[in-house]
């Protein structure tokens, strides 16, 4: 999973992302060049691979990582994480000055070609005994955190240890919130889109037709008078053709409209948490005496309020 930094300096954006091979490392700075960000540079080149050349503890080889990322503005305690990736055999990918416009590209892209998940990825390596970045007193390019090791008390460190009491010293037990918005995304879209098409189609008609026959035939009778006048008899024809009109009808309707739904989803993450381990290494005599003093203020304070009573 690739991290986000933003940064005030000319408003650049930067990106970082921790990989576990140098073939997925080199497909996603292949990736960034071909969509025009330039800036992108590989740490841990010579590394064989995650977890192929493990060196625990604070070596100088630790200390090479941690000083060759050094010009980015990582927080300290990424500076750290990345530093023990490298030496683990990982590769880290750190892009640039990244274009507004091509941010959320090149996040997908560190994503989509294998980013490691680097909280997770810590989780394991506390596990295994790595402490991580432990404030200011950490040493440059340790896998940081030392332990506790046993040693005498001296004058020295009763003085300092006093002078940061009456200094007010503390430490903040911090722990993450989980904050959920929302933003609408494009899941398609439905068009409806209508033309025009000849289909074609037949219909039998009954026609009827009229003829006019003429016959002759032979008669032999009187005739009439005024047989010799002119006259004219005449008989039309007639007959049906198809007459063919078309009537447009509107048979369907189709409309668009939306439902809207409303669901319920669970997030789920994770969240860091401060958690404050107090150890006690005063002798058992030590801890009597205090529960004595203890023990002897409050009989004292209850009986001067009996007398008072």
């Amino acid at each position: 999973m690739a991290m986000e930094q933003d940064y005030q300096a000319g408003a650049a954006r930067s990106l970082s992302a921790m990989f576990d091979t140098r073939e997925d490392a080199d497909r996603a700075v292949a990736r960034l060049k071909e969509v025009g960000i330039a800036d992108v540079v590989l740490t841990g080149e010579e590394n064989g691979g995650y977890s192929v050349d493990t060196a625990p503890g604070v070596t100088d080889r630790d200390r090479g990582f941690f000083e060759s990322i050094g010009d980015f503005f990582f927080p300290e305690e990424d500076r750290y994480a990345y530093a023990e990736g490298l030496n683990r055999g990982g590769y880290l990918v750190t892009v640039s000055n990244v274009p507004e416009n091509m941010y959320d590209r090149a996040l997908d892209i560190l994503d989509d070609e294998g980013a490691v998940d680097l909280d997770a990825r810590e989780s394991e390596w506390r596990s295994q005994g790595w402490q991580g970045y432990t404030g200011a007193g950490a040493a440059t390019g340790a896998a940081v955190g030392s332990t506790f090791a046993d040693r005498d008390v001296t004058a020295t460190d009763r003085d300092l240890t006093d002078r940061n009491l009456r200094g007010g010293e503390h430490i903040d037990v911090v722990e993450e919130r989980l904050s959920v918005a929302k933003r609408e995304t494009d899941a398609g879209r439905v068009r409806v889109r209508s033309y025009v098409r000849e289909i074609p189609v037949e219909q039998d008609v009954d026609l009827r037709s009229e003829t006019v026959q003429v016959q002759r035939r032979p008669v032999d009778r009187p005739a009439e008078t005024g047989a010799f006048e002119e006259r004219t008899i005449e008989a039309r024809e007639y007959r049906e053709t198809p007459v063919v009109s078309k009537d447009a009808r509107v048979v369907e309707e189709i409309d668009l409209s939306k439902n809207v739904e409303s669901r319920t989803e669970t997030v789920r993450d994770t969240v860091r948490k401060t958690e404050v381990e107090i150890e006690d290494e005063r002798t058992a005599i030590d801890r009597d005496v205090d529960s004595t003093i203890d023990r002897t203020v409050d009989r004292n304070l209850t009986d001067r309020d009996d007398t008072f009573r």
